[in-house]
Protein backbone atom coordinates (compact mmCIF):
# COMPACT_ATOMS: atom_id res chain seq x y z
CA UNK A 1 0.00 0.00 0.00
CA UNK A 2 1.19 3.65 -0.69
CA UNK A 3 1.23 5.86 2.19
CA UNK A 4 2.98 8.89 3.38
CA UNK A 5 6.19 7.76 5.51
CA UNK A 6 7.03 10.97 7.49
CA UNK A 7 6.01 14.27 8.45
CA UNK A 8 3.13 15.99 9.13
CA UNK A 9 0.96 12.89 7.54
CA UNK A 10 2.57 10.03 8.11
CA UNK A 11 0.64 7.00 7.84
CA UNK A 12 -1.72 8.09 5.52
CA UNK A 13 -2.44 6.20 2.71
CA UNK A 14 -2.24 7.16 -1.11
CA UNK A 15 -4.59 6.33 -3.75
CA UNK A 16 -2.09 5.16 -6.83
CA UNK A 17 -3.11 4.95 -10.44
CA UNK A 18 -3.59 1.69 -12.15
CA UNK A 19 -0.07 -0.15 -11.91
CA UNK A 20 0.03 -1.05 -15.17
CA UNK A 21 0.58 2.15 -15.83
CA UNK A 22 2.74 3.90 -13.22
CA UNK A 23 5.56 2.33 -10.86
CA UNK A 24 5.07 3.57 -7.29
CA UNK A 25 7.88 4.41 -5.37
CA UNK A 26 8.22 1.45 -2.41
CA UNK A 27 8.40 2.45 1.15
CA UNK A 28 11.98 1.21 0.98
CA UNK A 29 13.12 3.45 -1.68
CA UNK A 30 11.29 6.31 -0.94
CA UNK A 31 12.63 6.86 3.05
CA UNK A 32 16.18 6.20 1.15
CA UNK A 33 15.90 9.03 -0.80
CA UNK A 34 13.97 11.27 1.29
CA UNK A 35 16.78 10.35 3.80
CA UNK A 36 19.36 11.64 1.32
CA UNK A 37 17.15 14.99 0.68
CA UNK A 38 16.48 15.66 4.08
CA UNK A 39 19.12 18.85 3.63
CA UNK A 40 17.44 19.92 0.92
CA UNK A 41 13.53 20.02 2.06
CA UNK A 42 12.51 22.61 4.72
CA UNK A 43 10.90 25.20 3.10
CA UNK A 44 12.11 23.92 -0.16
CA UNK A 45 9.99 24.89 -3.57
CA UNK A 46 9.42 21.41 -4.99
CA UNK A 47 8.52 20.18 -8.83
CA UNK A 48 7.40 16.55 -9.21
CA UNK A 49 7.09 15.77 -13.00
CA UNK A 50 5.80 12.55 -14.13
CA UNK A 51 3.63 12.93 -10.64
CA UNK A 52 1.38 9.81 -11.10
CA UNK A 53 0.24 9.28 -7.94
CA UNK A 54 1.70 12.63 -6.07
CA UNK A 55 3.49 10.81 -3.09
CA UNK A 56 7.01 12.48 -3.96
CA UNK A 57 5.51 15.71 -4.06
CA UNK A 58 3.24 15.16 -1.46
CA UNK A 59 6.15 12.73 1.12
CA UNK A 60 7.96 16.51 0.52
CA UNK A 61 5.22 18.97 1.90
CA UNK A 62 4.51 16.24 4.78
CA UNK A 63 8.22 17.04 5.38
CA UNK A 64 8.23 20.13 5.74
CA UNK A 65 8.80 22.09 1.94
CA UNK A 66 6.52 25.20 1.28
CA UNK A 67 5.08 24.41 -2.13
CA UNK A 68 5.11 21.78 -4.66
CA UNK A 69 3.48 21.77 -8.07
CA UNK A 70 2.99 18.50 -9.48
CA UNK A 71 2.32 17.75 -13.13
CA UNK A 72 1.09 15.00 -15.07
CA UNK A 73 -0.58 14.75 -18.94
CA UNK A 74 -2.89 12.29 -17.32
CA UNK A 75 -6.88 14.02 -16.11
CA UNK A 76 -7.48 10.42 -13.83
CA UNK A 77 -3.51 11.32 -11.90
CA UNK A 78 -4.60 14.82 -11.33
CA UNK A 79 -7.88 13.58 -10.13
CA UNK A 80 -5.46 11.05 -7.97
CA UNK A 81 -3.28 14.12 -7.04
CA UNK A 82 -5.90 15.86 -5.56
CA UNK A 83 -7.57 13.37 -3.69
CA UNK A 84 -4.43 12.74 -2.32
CA UNK A 85 -3.73 16.09 -1.21
CA UNK A 86 -7.27 16.34 0.14
CA UNK A 87 -6.92 13.51 2.43
CA UNK A 88 -3.27 14.90 3.43
CA UNK A 89 -4.62 18.27 4.16
CA UNK A 90 -1.62 19.69 2.07
CA UNK A 91 -3.74 20.74 -1.00
CA UNK A 92 -3.04 24.76 0.31
CA UNK A 93 0.45 24.39 -0.64
CA UNK A 94 0.07 22.52 -3.88
CA UNK A 95 -0.78 22.83 -7.54
CA UNK A 96 -1.68 20.47 -10.14
CA UNK A 97 -1.07 20.80 -13.59
CA UNK A 98 -2.52 18.67 -16.50
CA UNK A 99 -0.33 19.11 -19.30
CA UNK A 100 2.99 17.51 -21.07
CA UNK A 101 5.82 17.59 -18.90
CA UNK A 102 7.63 19.50 -21.70
CA UNK A 103 5.09 22.04 -22.46
CA UNK A 104 4.93 22.10 -18.45
CA UNK A 105 8.40 23.07 -18.36
CA UNK A 106 8.09 25.87 -20.75
CA UNK A 107 4.81 27.15 -19.31
CA UNK A 108 6.73 27.13 -15.73
CA UNK A 109 9.45 29.24 -17.47
CA UNK A 110 7.42 31.92 -18.65
CA UNK A 111 6.47 32.23 -15.12
CA UNK A 112 10.01 32.58 -14.42
CA UNK A 113 9.33 29.71 -11.21
CA UNK A 114 12.31 28.32 -9.81
CA UNK A 115 12.04 24.91 -7.83
CA UNK A 116 15.01 24.18 -5.21
CA UNK A 117 14.01 20.24 -5.82
CA UNK A 118 12.94 18.80 -8.63
CA UNK A 119 11.52 14.81 -8.82
CA UNK A 120 11.42 12.96 -12.19
CA UNK A 121 10.22 9.66 -12.81
CA UNK A 122 9.38 9.51 -16.48
CA UNK A 123 7.88 6.18 -18.08
CA UNK A 124 11.24 3.60 -18.19
CA UNK A 125 13.38 3.29 -21.24
CA UNK A 126 11.38 6.07 -23.69
CA UNK A 127 14.50 8.56 -23.31
CA UNK A 128 12.80 10.89 -21.49
CA UNK A 129 15.55 11.25 -18.77
CA UNK A 130 18.20 13.42 -20.80
CA UNK A 131 15.37 15.19 -22.73
CA UNK A 132 13.70 16.22 -19.86
CA UNK A 133 16.91 17.13 -18.16
CA UNK A 134 17.90 19.18 -21.22
CA UNK A 135 14.37 21.02 -20.78
CA UNK A 136 15.15 21.97 -17.72
CA UNK A 137 18.11 23.42 -17.98
CA UNK A 138 17.35 25.25 -21.36
CA UNK A 139 13.86 27.11 -20.00
CA UNK A 140 15.84 27.49 -16.65
CA UNK A 141 14.01 26.04 -13.79
CA UNK A 142 15.78 25.47 -11.16
CA UNK A 143 16.87 27.41 -8.71
CA UNK A 144 20.78 28.09 -7.85
CA UNK A 145 22.31 24.68 -5.87
CA UNK A 146 18.85 23.72 -6.60
CA UNK A 147 18.79 19.10 -6.81
CA UNK A 148 17.19 16.99 -9.27
CA UNK A 149 16.27 12.93 -7.72
CA UNK A 150 15.90 10.93 -11.23
CA UNK A 151 14.33 7.46 -11.48
CA UNK A 152 15.21 5.69 -14.21
CA UNK A 153 15.47 2.06 -15.12
CA UNK A 154 18.90 0.16 -14.68
CA UNK A 155 19.45 -0.04 -18.50
CA UNK A 156 18.63 4.08 -18.88
CA UNK A 157 22.24 6.13 -18.51
CA UNK A 158 21.33 9.50 -18.54
CA UNK A 159 24.02 12.18 -18.82
CA UNK A 160 26.75 12.89 -16.49
CA UNK A 161 26.34 16.54 -16.95
CA UNK A 162 23.63 18.93 -19.05
CA UNK A 163 24.71 22.55 -18.95
CA UNK A 164 24.86 23.79 -15.41
CA UNK A 165 23.74 20.49 -14.15
CA UNK A 166 26.11 17.90 -12.89
CA UNK A 167 25.78 14.08 -11.82
CA UNK A 168 26.71 14.39 -8.24
CA UNK A 169 25.75 10.69 -6.90
CA UNK A 170 23.14 7.47 -8.21
CA UNK A 171 21.95 5.02 -5.64
CA UNK A 172 20.47 1.60 -7.15
CA UNK A 173 17.40 0.05 -5.49
CA UNK A 174 17.60 -3.15 -8.23
CA UNK A 175 16.22 -2.34 -11.48
CA UNK A 176 15.26 1.09 -10.35
CA UNK A 177 18.21 3.92 -10.00
CA UNK A 178 18.15 7.29 -8.49
CA UNK A 179 20.92 9.60 -10.28
CA UNK A 180 21.02 12.84 -8.88
CA UNK A 181 22.02 16.33 -10.16
CA UNK A 182 23.26 19.45 -8.92
CA UNK A 183 22.68 22.66 -10.01
CA UNK A 184 26.48 24.60 -10.13
CA UNK A 185 27.57 28.47 -10.51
Amino acid sequence: MLRVIGGTARGVPLKSPDPKNTRPTMDRTKESLFNILMPYISDARVLDLFSGSGSLGIESLSRGAKEAVFVDNSKHCRNIIIENLKKTKLEDHSTVIVLDVFKAIKLLSKRNAKFDIIFMDPPYNMNFVAKTIQNIVEFDIIAEEGIIACEHHVNEQPPDSVGCLRKVRTKDYGETIYSFYVRQS
